[in-house]
């Protein structure tokens, strides 16, 4: 991998998860004879800036970490730089904004010739997708509990039909056999519901 692909993904990423293309990545480039830290456009815009507006350095890398991580980011690519890789490390950055991103930064030596020249680094900015899995987790457990609450309002009211209990009885036998069966409250609705359907369906002498 040489400083002319530094724009672009490697080509190994046409065999890369569509999850995985779909988060902000960028690269890094480093060669031990210069020095000198080349980065992506993209991983420019992951730190909130342009090409331009800031040189890449270690420090420079360093300040934008957050404190709890600097040790062991700082750590992570002396050991790259010294044995290789692939190796890959969390960690929590403050853009220039200050808005926290999660990346998954993965580094290898850089090599020509079978000599280790330098370091190159994917970064993949898994910000948005952990916020888009942690929503979606929200949405299932609130429909969910959604579908829990009708199923035990449903039994509720077949016990209140067949047995002429109030609405707080009816709850409380449920609550009563869940804790007998050490079963949720939900389960045991679900099956006095299922009961139900099955004895309306049976036929009638």
């Amino acid at each position: 991998m040489t400083s002319n692909s530094i724009s672009s993904l490697p080509e190994s990423a046409e065999d890369l998860s569509p999850a995985y293309l779909n988060c902000p990545t960028g690269l890094v480039e480093y060669f031990f004879s210069d020095g000198i830290f080349r980065w992506s456009d993209d991983l420019y815009r992951i730190y909130g800036y342009e090409r331009g507006d800031v040189i890449p350095s270690m420090d420079m890398a360093l300040a934008h970490i957050e404190p709890d991580d600097r040790p062991t980011v700082q750590a992570f690519w002396d050991r790259v730089a010294a044995s290789g890789g692939p190796s890959s490390i969390y960690v929590s950055i403050r853009d220039r904004k200050d808005r926290q991103h999660k990346l998954l930064f993965s580094a290898d030596f850089i090599i020509e010739n079978g000599t280790p020249v330098g370091v190159w680094g994917v970064v993949v900015d898994l910000t948005q997708s952990i916020h888009t899995d942690r929503h979606q987790l929200a949405t299932e457990a609130v429909a969910a509990s959604a579908r829990n609450r009708a199923v035990i309002e449903q039994a509720k009211g077949i016990l209140m039909g067949r047995t002429g209990v109030t609405a707080d009885e009816a709850y409380e036998l449920i609550n009563q056999q869940s804790q007998s069966l050490n079963k949720k409250v939900h389960a045991i609705a679900h099956e006095i519901v299922d009961r139900a359907a099955q004895h309306s369906r049976s036929p009638q002498n």
